[in-house]
């Protein structure tokens, strides 16, 4: 069975996150974590990335990444097999480092919120898992990007901008990246925030429904059997939506006519023809939507045409 495919296009933002294989550590001390890091950053000069967050853990990392070229795929397949090269090397061991299939989250490129919550996420990772103690500060782990957020002088490819603005700080000195702190330490103590931060990551968008008509204009004919059934449905549910709201706009029908009308008008059997064709939506769905009773009368209307 062919793997799902990824979404792909400029200027893509993801929460990526993947683990070590049988959820085995990926790191074995200090060098692999630097190693890592180092590893990432060439990935970025390469591939034109620019990080907004990010955290390594023992057995797992976590990315939120903006491809300004489109070229996720390509990227992580770098990323991960140079940083596995390497790791084999300086342990004198063979074969995968990583799970399979890494996940990724096509974040919200328009509504900020969005982008906050997710590399807010990453960032608490450490404090939610128990890395750090209550007392100690979220800078007091090491190997995550928040500390560099701290900080005047940071890696090129870091892009910290966006998610300050997120937070309410305009400017990037001092008293700002002290604002951060007390934001972003404010989320780890609120008992609310990780469920649902939690909820937000596990479809396959990070989103609003907004996000999804944009992301349909992006991708139109490029959405495929192999993408996942979760986005295709959705993506493939607002297209029918737009199709039906053209065709009414064409008759100049409003919603309400539409629901009145009988069901076997040639407007309705007219959409339902063009759904069929040009979507994958059922005929029950096509009936309930167009008020036109059973999905059987809709077959035989349409089988007439």
């Amino acid at each position: 069975m062919p793997r799902q495919a990824r979404i792909e296009y400029e200027g893509a933002i993801y929460h990526v996150m993947n683990r070590g294989d049988r959820r085995e550590n990926i790191v074995h001390g200090d060098e692999d974590r630097k190693s890592f890091v180092k590893t990432l950053g060439e990935a970025c000069g390469k591939c034109g990335w620019e990080v907004h967050a990010w955290c390594l853990m023992s057995n797992h990392f976590h990315l939120v990444v903006e491809t300004p070229l489109g070229n996720l795929v390509a990227g992580m397949k770098w990323l991960l097999g140079t940083y596995t090269i390497r790791f084999n090397a300086r342990h004198r061991l063979r074969g995968h480092l990583f799970a399979g299939r890494y996940k990724s989250v096509v974040v919200d490129d328009a509504d900020h919120h969005y982008l906050r919550r997710v590399s807010d996420y990453v960032h608490l990772n450490p404090a939610r898992a128990g890395l750090i103690s209550q007392s100690e500060p979220l800078e007091a782990y090491p190997w995550s990007s928040y500390r560099a957020y701290l900080q005047k002088k940071r890696p090129p490819w870091l892009r910290v901008d966006r998610v300050l603005g997120e937070h309410g700080v305009q400017i990037d000195n001092h008293a700002g990246r002290l604002e951060f702190a007390r934001c972003v330490e404010a989320i780890r103590n609120d008992p609310e925030a990780e469920a649902s931060d939690r909820s937000l990551l596990r479809g396959w968008r990070a989103g609003s429904e907004e996000f999804v008509a944009r992301l349909l204009d992006r991708l139109e004919g490029k959405i495929t059997p192999h993408h996942s059934a979760d986005m295709r449905s959705e993506v493939m549910s607002l297209r029918a939506d737009r199709l039906i709201a053209e065709g009414l706009a064409k008759a100049n029908w409003t919603a309400d006519r539409l629901a009145h009308e009988k069901k076997s008008h040639p407007v309705k059997v007219a959409i339902a023809k063009q759904l069929r064709s040009q979507t994958t939506m059922s005929l029950a769905w096509i009936a309930d939507r167009l008020h036109m009773g059973r999905w059987t009368y809709v077959s035989s209307l349409l089988r007439q045409q």
